[in-house]
């Protein structure tokens, strides 16, 4: 990177990127250029409004003619990153992101200036190193079976070596669903094929799910906290997003009922098991509660059970699942494998009635046609022989150790866990101080953070946090702990 741009970000050595460009690679000067600039301003190290340097001498700088320099500058220009100002220069552009309105925000904490949901979503697809990353929600992928995923891939490759050049079915890998099927009878919910429908991961089934139910203006009920990415997913179809206390076992049944009865939801999206930030469960007790008072106000219950095989076997097992208790009447199920497989498989599902199934359907048609067949073929070769379950079950136990070692951590960095759950890969920590500036000072050595005013429909700022446990091992992170906390 160039001097006069070094001085302006005041480059931090820890964060990663390159400082030069090369005529030796695949890349273009011009885009190379576009690329290290590009960064920076997304990861908010070149701020709003700041004046990049003149096009003379980012040329002489880089050693590099004013062509690619102006080339690059209309790149940035174009792709919103940057003003052109007729006789000034070239400056930073304010990028707006999609947020939701904030309110209620606690008085003695300042609301969020700088951290957004896309924030946070676009800085965790960066190639950071994945064990740095306490704010990501995957694990480590030291910890995934890739010998499994990748002898599956080649098997596929090699049995089905035709079918890749075709769209699969719209309904999905019928031997896929056919095992779905199996799976689900294991957790107690029953489901035909015909009322399976695949996806491309959880995200894009809860993306068919909203667009097929909700309207501008509609009213959708979430967790709060709970998963940030889907509010701005649901804000985007002009639907109003309510939060519904969250408490240890469950939502605060006495405000879903009082909100239910203000609001008249069309739908209320939960985790059930290993809820996403807090890694607790609901229990059978408001399972039952929850599927009243969606029936006594008519609204469908989305039920997002994507860390379902994080859970315990047996007699272990954290809390209830709605979809169990419904059986799919009112209740429309969502799971996946991008925790314990693969992020990169894109291999999701829907599990509800046949006759929405079959609606869901033609939305997802609309959409994307058909989901990827060959990564549904992938993980069916997975399920049906076996390497699944015995994978998972190590995942648990590491998952164990690793959550036991990460709360003595943070218990010395002089952070609590008051819920400690005894499954899952989150920890929902309170720092007692406002979250958004130790993501932002933690992101300036290269470790990604999740501060809690991500997970509220509101974003109103927030002491809390949420820890992947994968990520506590390293010592990078550890030492970064220690420098925001004083220890």
């Amino acid at each position: 990177m160039s001097k006069r741009i070094n001085s302006l970000i005041k480059r931090d050595p820890t964060i990663s990127g390159p400082d030069f460009l090369t005529k030796d690679g695949n890349t273009s000067l011009v885009q190379q250029l576009v690329m290290q600039i590009q960064s920076k301003i997304d990861d908010k190290v070149i701020r709003s409004g700041v004046k990049l340097p003149s096009i003379r001498v980012c040329a002489e700088e880089y050693s590099i003619s004013k062509f690619t320099v102006v080339e690059a500058y209309d790149r940035l220009v174009a792709n919103g990153y940057l003003d052109s100002r007729r006789g000034s220069g070239f400056f930073v552009k304010e990028r707006r992101h999609i947020t939701i309105p904030r309110s209620s925000a606690r008085s003695d904490i300042a609301a969020p200036q700088h951290l957004d949901i896309a924030w946070l979503v676009r800085t965790m697809f960066r190639q950071h190193p994945a064990q740095a990353m306490p704010g990501s929600g995957l694990l480590p992928p030291e910890w995934m079976s890739t010998g499994i995923v990748g002898n599956s891939f080649r098997s596929v490759a090699r049995e089905s070596s035709n079918q890749i050049f075709h769209y699969g079915t719209p309904e999905g890998y019928l031997p896929l669903r056919q095992q779905l099927q199996l799976k689900l009878a294991e957790i107690e919910i029953g489901a035909t094929p015909e009322q399976i429908v695949t996806t491309s991961g959880v995200t894009q089934g809860l993306d068919i799910v909203a667009r097929h139910f909700l309207a501008p203006g509609d009213v959708v009920f979430v967790d709060d906290p709970a998963w940030f990415l889907m509010f701005a997913s649901f804000a985007s179809v002009g639907a109003k997003v309510i939060g519904v206390p969250r408490e240890a076992d469950g939502p605060d049944i006495a405000a879903l009922e009082h909100l239910a009865e203000l609001h008249r939801p069309k739908l209320y999206v939960l985790n059930s098991i290993l809820h996403n930030p807090t890694s607790t469960s609901l229990s059978s007790s408001k399972a039952f509660r929850v599927l009243n008072i969606a029936e006594k106000f008519d609204f469908t219950i989305v039920e997002d059970d994507i860390y379902c095989d994080l859970e315990p076997d047996g007699n272990q097992q954290p809390g209830t699942r709605v979809a169990t208790l419904d059986q799919l009447n009112r209740v429309i199920y969502l799971g996946g494998f991008s925790k314990t497989l693969a992020a990169n498989l894109r291999v999701g599902f829907i599990a509800c009635s046949a006759e929405i199934a079959r609606q869901l359907t033609d939305r997802k048609i609309l959409a994307t046609l058909t989901s990827s067949e060959v990564g549904e073929r992938v993980v069916y070769k997975i399920l049906a022989e076996g390497y699944y379950r015995k994978h998972v079950q190590r995942l648990r136990l590491r998952l164990d150790t690793a959550r036991e070692e990460a709360t003595r951590s943070l218990e010395k960095f002089g952070l609590s866990v008051p819920t400690a759950p005894s499954a899952g890969m989150f920890l929902w920590v309170d720092t007692e101080s406002d979250t958004n500036v130790f993501a932002e000072r933690a992101m300036r050595e290269g470790v990604l953070l999740a501060p809690g005013a991500l997970f509220s429909p509101t974003q109103a700022a927030s002491h809390w946090m949420r820890i992947n446990v994968g990520a506590m091992q390293d010592a990078a992170v550890l030492r970064c702990f220690s420098n925001l906390f004083g220890v």
